[in-house]
């Protein structure tokens, strides 16, 4: 537990180049702050919030504690994706006996390792070949 004017539980969550640093303070009223911002100005798409509040909901916690997290790279999918994966973290310090089979038979716990492929000389992507015309 870190200490500060309240005292919070913290987890790292990563997705594709998306890092999020979370901080999970107990006994809130349930507001989720991304990078300042409120979770309903941050993301547009309900699918996006939904996807973040998913640890909240399997674990029962969703009204009972704030969530202020700073997400830095990718787009908003990988962020969304980041933070889910960092409040999953973080509510394991808060007690893991209890959430670990929770969070870890629904998935959030897992690092999603797919990453962008690198491009490879000779090609215009990473797979995309130059189209030969025929002579």
């Amino acid at each position: 537990m870190y200490e500060s004017k309240r005292p919070y539980q913290y987890g790292t969550g990563r997705r594709k180049s998306s890092t999020a640093r979370v901080r999970v303070y107990e006994g809130g009223t349930g507001s989720i702050t991304i990078n300042g911002r409120d979770i309903d100005d941050y993301f547009g798409l309900d699918t996006l919030k939904l996807i973040v509040r998913q640890p909240l909901n399997a674990t029962g916690l969703l009204g009972k504690v704030d969530v202020v997290c700073t997400v830095a790279g990718g787009g908003v999918t990988g962020q969304a994706g980041a933070i889910r994966h960092g409040i999953a973290r973080a509510l394991l310090k808060v007690n893991e006996t209890e959430y670990k089979p929770t969070l870890k038979a629904a998935g959030f716990l897992t690092r999603d390792p797919r990453m962008k492929e690198r491009k490879k000389y000779g090609l215009k992507a990473a797979r995309r070949a130059p189209q030969f015309s025929k002579r």
